[in-house]
């Protein structure tokens, strides 16, 4: 099976230059949404791993697109700091969270604030979630046995938020309101959520919106702890103090933030890719291949497309000479992708092992809430080919329109219940 929207491109798609007129532009989202970023990708791969990419008055970052050097970036928090921010949108002016807030945060105070996170997010104490999480996917799913139309994509989009808002203790009637903010901030470009004042004000509002909201619940919930995120936030001392209320905030919007960018897309594209062929009938065939299965998802999806950090001194990958103070976007669509690590990587193989994806990135900043998402999918996947069957598609998939997440925001489907 091969990805229509990765075939192989006839020549060389790029030229060493992202300022030349027919390079797709990676920092576009309609080319993440409409066009083929893997394509791209697969030419600096092999010709330009380590390739200069500039935007304009005087900004511009290396773009890092093989596994070996993708993994040693994230992994290195000595020469490749997070601390002056992470997204490309940022480029120019340092992150005002970093240093507290936990994705803007290196080592040492990085591992204090993540350490109570891990214990309260384990395998173990997740999977004692399980009854939870597995109601809100039956509720979810529940439409799709009318046998009319239903937007999966648009399901999974709400899906993260109702196992999150669970562990955070954040009321169910705001859920709605909270998927689609947190949907904006990451697709500010997007037609269906850009504001018709354009990106810069699309952003503020939903930033301004969501800080304000987790303003209310941290101080609400000072006075009223329990065993939620939040209050494990409100608990959490480094430097011999405990976090002050804006620095909660910006971590329960970082936190939000992680669990609606990663959860939703993963299984959009496995369905939007699998339907109507034989791959999505083995899969359903072979429920003991879920977990698997899983990863093969996060890995063909990268639904986190880049990470980006500064390196801190001059460093050498593949022969590049990076200069400290440098940004380095670790294009992780592509790491997943590539194929001195991934035998025949755009093959959806629901048996692939080893499968060393990093679609949660790696080191320090492995996502905490990676055990989640992994329980989340499983028991997603296994209700969804348990109860139903027949599946086909009900209309056109459309593409969220993003350069940092991949996402798929509309996959019309019908399907029957399994007698």
């Amino acid at each position: 099976m091969t990805d229509v929207l990765t075939s192989e491109p006839r020549g060389c798609p790029v030229h060493h230059s992202a300022s030349d007129d027919a390079a797709p532009d990676l920092v576009d989202p309609m080319v993440h949404s409409h066009g083929d970023p893997h394509a791209v990708w697969r030419e600096l791969r092999r010709h330009d791993p380590v390739s200069r990419h500039e935007l304009g008055d005087g900004l511009g970052f290396w773009s890092v697109t093989r596994y070996a050097d993708a993994d040693t970036v994230l992994r290195d928090h000595v020469r490749f700091t997070s601390e002056r921010g992470t997204m490309i949108d940022l480029l120019g002016t340092d992150d005002p969270a970093g240093g507290s807030q936990l994705a803007v945060t290196d080592p040492p105070m990085h591992t204090v604030m993540r350490q109570p996170l891990q214990r309260a997010l384990t395998l173990k104490a997740v999977e004692r979630s399980q009854d939870v999480i597995r109601q809100q996917i039956v509720r979810l799913l529940r439409p799709l046995a009318d046998g009319g139309p239903f937007d999966f994509a648009d399901a999974m989009l709400a899906m993260p938020m109702a196992v999150t808002g669970v562990l955070m203790g954040l009321p169910e009637q705001d859920w709605d309101r909270l998927t689609r903010l947190t949907t904006v901030c990451i697709a500010p470009d997007d037609p269906e959520y850009r504001h018709p004042k354009g990106r810069k004000h699309t952003l503020q509002l939903a930033h301004r919106e969501l800080f304000a909201y987790f303003q209310d619940i941290v101080r609400s919930r000072q006075q009223n702890l329990g065993d939620d995120l939040i209050s494990v936030l409100l608990r959490t001392e480094f430097d011999g103090r405990r976090m002050s209320v804006g620095e909660i905030v910006s971590n329960c919007y970082s936190m939000l933030l992680g669990a609606n960018v990663t959860t939703p897309h993963a299984p959009g594209f496995a369905l939007d890719h699998l339907l109507g062929t034989p791959g999505l009938d083995d899969w359903v065939a072979h429920p003991e291949l879920i977990r698997s299965g899983v990863e093969e998802a996060l890995r063909w999806a990268s639904p986190i497309t880049y990470f980006m950090r500064y390196a801190t001194r001059d460093v050498e990958l593949s022969g590049t000479r990076i200069t400290a103070g440098d940004a380095v976007v670790v294009w992780i669509a592509s790491a997943n992708h590539d194929e001195r690590v991934f035998a025949d990587p755009f093959l959806f193989d629901i048996r692939r092992r080893p499968n060393r994806h990093i679609a949660f990135g790696a080191g320090p900043h492995h996502c905490v809430g990676h055990s989640v998402a992994r329980v989340t999918l499983r028991l997603l996947f296994a209700e969804l080919f348990g109860s139903f069957t027949g599946f086909a598609r009900a209309g056109a998939t459309e593409r969220l329109s993003s350069n940092f997440v991949s996402g798929v925001k509309h996959l019309p489907i019908t399907a029957a219940v399994k007698k």
